[in-house]
């Protein structure tokens, strides 16, 4: 099988569930959004980022491949979207408690921070504004049509998570948060 089909060549895609959309539609640009950020956090891992940020990042890429999946599919879609499993709630609860986790072994925050640091702090805080894109591209298309449920907390609390693993990999590295000073 050949990876190129050229049946997107006049600006049109195919959705999982079935059904062809133009590329620009609030569903694909969703989506697509989440896959971008999948890739970020790829490249957040081949900075050999330690643990436990590198099994959190790996879970996380698969759950959001599960979500990408859900966003793909209509709720109205033929019974090929049946065969896929639509986002569940649980992810929520656990990325709230790897934030509490983490976030207890920094100093606390008093200022805001720049975005940077080492390699991973930094793509980390990328992949942090990739979700936030993200999930206001869902919202977007929440407004148009139907998305699941738990789609929408689960992009909000991950960038909380991507901010505090962007910290956290900044101590690992030894690599001292840059303090946003305003001018006066």
């Amino acid at each position: 099988m050949k990876i190129y089909t050229r049946t997107g060549d006049t600006g049109d895609t195919g959705l999982f569930g079935g059904g062809r959309v133009q590329k620009d539609t609030l569903r694909v640009e969703a989506y697509g959004t989440v896959d971008e950020l999948n890739a970020a956090l790829g490249v957040v891992l081949a900075t050999q980022v330690e643990m436990p940020l590198s099994g959190i990042l790996q879970r996380i890429q698969t759950e959001l491949f599960e979500l990408g999946a859900d966003l793909a599919t209509p709720p109205d879609s033929s019974a090929r979207a049946n065969s896929i499993v639509r986002f569940k709630e649980h992810p929520v609860a656990v990325l709230e408690s790897e934030i509490d986790t983490l976030e207890a072994k920094l100093e606390p925050l008093m200022t805001f921070i720049l975005p940077g640091g080492s390699a991973a702090g930094a793509g980390l805080h990328l992949a942090r504004t990739i979700c936030r894109r993200a999930e206001r591209r869902t919202v977007t298309l929440a407004r148009a049509e139907n998305v699941s449920p738990p789609i929408i907390p689960y992009l909000n609390r991950l960038s909380d998570l991507l901010f505090v693993m962007a910290r956290f990999a900044n101590v690992q590295a030894q690599v001292p948060e840059q303090k946003w000073l305003p001018k006066k």
